[in-house]
């Protein structure tokens, strides 16, 4: 499990392709090297990866042809930057909301607001996720968990939605970097999942009474 709270960008310092699998070198900050084991889970870019091997300040993760396809991290190129996090113990604080690291869908960059002390992003979710964002609810986008802001262009076929950034914010991750069109990672809220998909089972074996 991981909270949605950016602990440190890492570079890709080499990139191995394998046979159905591809192999990537990321230099980590030193604050997030203590115990790391192999084996261990780290999110990159909210995506949850399992260290290979480790020398040094060099980690090692494994990527199959599922996470390449699914997130933007197949699309990582060496001397690119990624948001980083490791799974988070019992006992500490959850400073954002409890995420899996489980992308469901990357979602377009729309559209970039800039205004004193703040940034507002907007980004386009298809259709069926759209179903489990609303305003004031949880997302975790590139591994950051958020605050829906508001939605807009609403649709049969998805829905954009806006996040608001603190100063902060944009500067301990890389969401201040992205750019129109760019792909982020989204993984929805698994209590509102699980809360809107449990409702609507209930709602079909209802009206399957009825009829």
């Amino acid at each position: 499990m991981f909270t949605g709270i950016v602990q440190g960008v890492g570079e890709i310092l080499a990139i191995e392709e394998k046979e159905q699998l591809r192999t990537h070198r990321v230099r980590l900050p030193a604050s997030m090297l203590a115990g790391l084991t192999l084996g261990a889970s780290v999110a990159h870019n909210g995506c949850c990866l399992t260290v290979t091997h480790i020398e040094s300040d060099q980690v090692d993760f494994d990527l199959m042809q599922e996470t390449l396809k699914v997130t933007n991290l197949g699309a990582l190129q060496v001397g690119d930057q990624v948001n980083l996090e490791r799974a988070a113990r019992f006992g500490e604080d959850i400073g954002g909301h409890a995420m899996s690291g489980h992308i469901q869908v990357c979602a377009p960059v729309v559209e970039i607001l800039h205004s004193p002390n703040n940034c507002q992003v907007w980004m386009q979710v298809p259709a069926p996720w759209h179903e489990y964002i609303f305003t004031k609810g949880y997302i975790g986008v590139d591994g950051i968990s958020l605050t829906v802001g508001a939605l807009r262009a609403q649709s049969p076929t998805g829905v954009e939605f806006c996040v608001n950034l603190i100063p902060e914010t944009l500067e301990r991750t890389l969401i201040g970097q992205r750019q129109v069109q760019d792909l982020v990672n989204i993984e929805v809220d698994p209590q509102t999942q699980a809360i809107v998909d449990t409702v609507k089972r209930f709602l079909q074996q209802q009206a399957s009474l009825t009829t």
